[in-house]
């Protein structure tokens, strides 16, 4: 079953977020992702995360499929014109790749390499309807292809964004330029959670809710300070600031965030930081005997 087909037949799947290595090394990554088979649907394989140059998620993308592994194809829109992000499509279809999730991508100036020039050619919504164009047996130039692509089309929205309005009505653009589903920024508060999902619900795409480990109250007070969309309630701040082991507390957060959302949305898409070893006793604490993919 695909992560289509699982968000189609409401199985709730989860999706793991796998980083390349910033080297030719890949057997880290795959070992990682080789633990989580049977309890991961599908892992989001990022690009150039953060602006930090590393190894390219199409080839990390190809190497979990060889696996059995199912990817989730992770497009930026920083780095490459519309040749380059039209080519990269076409070739992931070629490499047996369906999931696609469209991004813009955060700005050079955060990573390692702050003098790179920045592209931005597209944005995410221009990517989801470039994406949709090609599926249509088009380029971008109108151009026939020689064989279409299938997209599994994604897109990102962030819950916690105060105000959410312009959260909402970028989905509904989203939605008419493409996007089949949707993973969030961090959720920490699912009673907020709850009001965003109450809107979103009617614009009929399956949300996946995405769960950050936290390692440390000093992670949770930058991303308060530093990334929009994302808000740790203090209360959380205080469970890590005063644990005794914070990689069980972390765990622990995460695994009562996720029944705490359950209810509310289609799947999980988590975001390990780093601690990926922790992921088998989040999700066996979380969802044990719920039927997760």
């Amino acid at each position: 079953m695909t992560l289509r087909e699982a968000l189609a037949d409401g199985r709730f799947p989860v999706t793991v977020e796998i980083s390349p290595p910033k080297g030719t090394d890949v057997s880290g990554a795959l070992k990682e992702a080789a633990r989580l088979r049977g309890m991961v649907q599908a892992f989001n394989v990022t690009d150039q995360q953060s602006s930090v140059m590393r190894l390219g998620a199409l080839a990390l993308c190809h190497l979990l499929a060889e696996q059995g592994l199912e990817p989730v194809f992770q497009v930026t829109c920083r780095d490459r014109n519309r040749i380059a992000l039209q080519s990269d499509l076409l070739s992931a279809t070629a490499l047996g790749i369906e999931n696609v999730l469209c991004l813009t991508g955060d700005h050079v100036s955060l990573g390692d390499h702050p003098q790179a020039k920045p592209v931005f050619d597209l944005d995410s919504v221009t990517l989801l309807m470039v994406a949709s164009h090609l599926m249509q047996g088009k380029d971008l130039a109108d151009k026939e292809l020689v064989g279409a692509p299938t997209f599994f089309l994604g897109a990102v929205v962030s819950p916690a964004a105060d105000p959410v309005e312009p959260q909402l009505f970028k989905m509904e653009k989203k939605i008419r330029a493409g996007a089949h589903f949707f993973q969030t920024q961090a959720v920490f508060d699912p009673e907020q959670f709850a009001v965003f999902m109450e809107a979103a619900g009617p614009l009929g795409r399956p949300v996946m809710a995405g769960i950050i480990l936290l390692k440390s109250a000093g992670m949770a007070r930058f991303m308060n300070r530093n990334i929009p969309g994302i808000r740790v309630p203090e209360r959380l701040i205080a469970l890590m600031e005063s644990a005794q082991d914070r990689q069980a507390t972390s765990a622990s957060i995460a695994a009562d965030l996720i029944q705490a959302v359950r209810p509310l949305c289609q799947g999980i898409h988590l975001m390990a930081m780093g601690w990926e070893h922790l992921l088998p006793r989040v999700l066996e604490s979380a969802l044990a005997g719920k039927g997760a993919a």
